[in-house]
């Protein structure tokens, strides 16, 4: 296939199992922020640059990586052995042949910006270069390869820690590990890599020796911010990034007009949204794919995850949703749990431990204690007593609940399912309801109260005379 002028690919770094991680999961699918490293890296990738235009290199558990970040429709190419960086690029070549330039990008290196991938495609491009190493200068370089400059941005040498001179140890600038290729001129001299290292491995490394050697320009463009090239390989460090993307997202939101009380005691992931003028309170977790309105108040230890929160609700203390709706100023908590499908409605009230699972609570309806309510459909001013069960299930199968407008529940009722209340029908408390009660009806089914009076001075007049024997 011809080479497309211009053409410029993404190939990601993302085969590793990453063994100082210690676990059976492949590397790119740790999560930080919410979503695995992987991911980041994708998302990180300019616009204007086609998903079939990415490729993604995989290998330790391929077909988990494929099926997690299979949605957002980049290529794979299977590197089944991994002999390295190098060894990466040399199975792309028949991917990568229409291309004409290729940035190099690490799955484990979840912070890189689009702002910086497009500064090096565009300083690679323009300056007509054969490979171009980002580069960066870490409060402590230790452990990387230092980049030795010569005249401007020409990189003359890359020197390994083990390898170097105490005057090169002392240069702060490093090589991030990520690099753009003229792929004409990268697949010319990728076959006279070579593996004569402890690992046996190839390295993209020394491709800058071989391009310089040909008298290619190697060129360097440094980072503006050290910390988006920090990779991961430890636990540690998986903490450290992830820390620091949830820092970044705390900020972006108080840049919104957000208020967040001490930030750093918050967990929020990074697909999160929050309108202006909401408040959120410490120790609050926002997770996936969370959407909150405006003016509304978050309070102390709510977990939301995958929930739509609309503007002016009030959510208090403890409370946690899981996949549901919450709309206009309705009022949740403190402790309630919101279970998947669960929908509550404008100016609605869910209080003091009430549980709901796959339930609408309509406009203005109330159930403010101590309430399960499953499987149900419970219509606009509805108020619904302390203790209410909606029995939704028999062993075998789920029934749904039916509560028209306006009706009152007492407390302490069990709404058998399947099951039927109409609208401004009443339950008496304490009742157990197994059938349909119309519109305007009451349902009762306690037994009548029975009253004897004297009963307990005759029983302590037995007692009293049997002791007394």
């Amino acid at each position: 296939m011809s080479t497309t002028k211009g053409k410029f690919a993404i190939a990601i770094l993302a085969a590793g199992k990453g063994t100082r991680l210690k676990s059976k999961l492949a590397k790119v699918l740790h999560e930080i922020a919410g979503k695995p490293l992987l991911a980041h890296v994708i998302e990180a990738v300019p616009r204007d640059i086609p998903a079939a235009d990415v490729i993604c290199i995989v290998g330790h558990q391929a077909d988990r990586v494929r099926e997690c970040v299979g949605s957002y429709g980049v290529q794979f190419v299977e590197q089944t052995e991994q002999r390295g960086t190098g060894h990466a690029l040399m199975i792309c070549r028949e991917a990568l042949a229409r291309y004409e330039n290729v940035l190099v990008l690490s799955g484990d290196v979840p912070l890189i910006r689009t702002e910086t991938i497009e500064r090096v495609r565009t300083f690679h491009t323009e300056r007509g270069a054969a490979m171009t190493i980002l580069t960066a200068m870490p409060p402590d370089p230790f452990g990387y390869g230092r980049i030795i400059r010569g005249n401007g941005d020409e990189v003359a040498a890359i020197v390994e820690q083990k390898q170097a001179t105490p005057e090169q140890a002392a240069i702060r600038e490093i090589n991030s590990g990520i690099y753009a290729f003229n792929v004409r001129e990268l697949f010319a001299r990728i076959g006279r890599l070579g593996s004569n290292n402890p690992h046996r491995e190839y390295y993209l490394t020394d491709m800058a020796g071989l391009l310089r050697a040909d008298g290619l320009p190697v060129l360097a463009l440094s980072a503006e911010d050290s910390t988006e090239v920090a990779g991961v390989n430890t636990r540690v460090e998986l903490a450290t990034l992830d820390a620091l993307l949830r820092a970044r997202k705390c900020t972006e939101l108080m840049q919104s007009g957000v208020t967040i009380y001490r930030p750093e005691t918050c967990t929020i992931d990074s697909e999160v949204q929050v309108g202006p003028d909401t408040v959120i309170e410490p120790f609050v977790q926002l997770l996936g794919k969370t959407v909150i309105g405006s003016d509304c108040r978050i309070r102390s230890y709510t977990v939301l995850t995958n929930t739509q929160v609309a503007d002016g609700v009030t959510i208090k203390h403890g409370c946690i949703s899981e996949d549901s709706i919450i709309e206009d100023n309705a009022i949740l908590g403190p402790y309630s749990h919101l279970r998947p499908a669960s929908h509550v409605g404008p100016q609605a009230h869910v209080g003091n431990f009430v549980e709901m699972k796959k339930t609408r609570l309509g406009r203005g309806s109330k159930a403010n204690h101590l309430t399960y309510l499953g499987d149900a459909e419970i219509g606009e001013g509805v108020n619904v007593g302390a203790g209410t069960i909606t029995c939704n299930y028999d062993g075998a199968n789920k029934f749904k609940t039916i509560i028209g407008d306006g009706a009152f529940i007492g407390s302490d009722t069990t709404l058998v399912a399947p099951v039927k209340v109409g609208k401004g029908a009443y339950i008496a408390a304490a009742s157990c309801i197994t059938q349909d009660v119309p519109d305007d009806s009451l349902g009762l089914t306690r037994p009548p109260q029975i009253t004897k009076e004297g009963w307990v001075t005759k029983k302590r007049e037995k007692l009293k005379a049997k002791r007394g024997c």
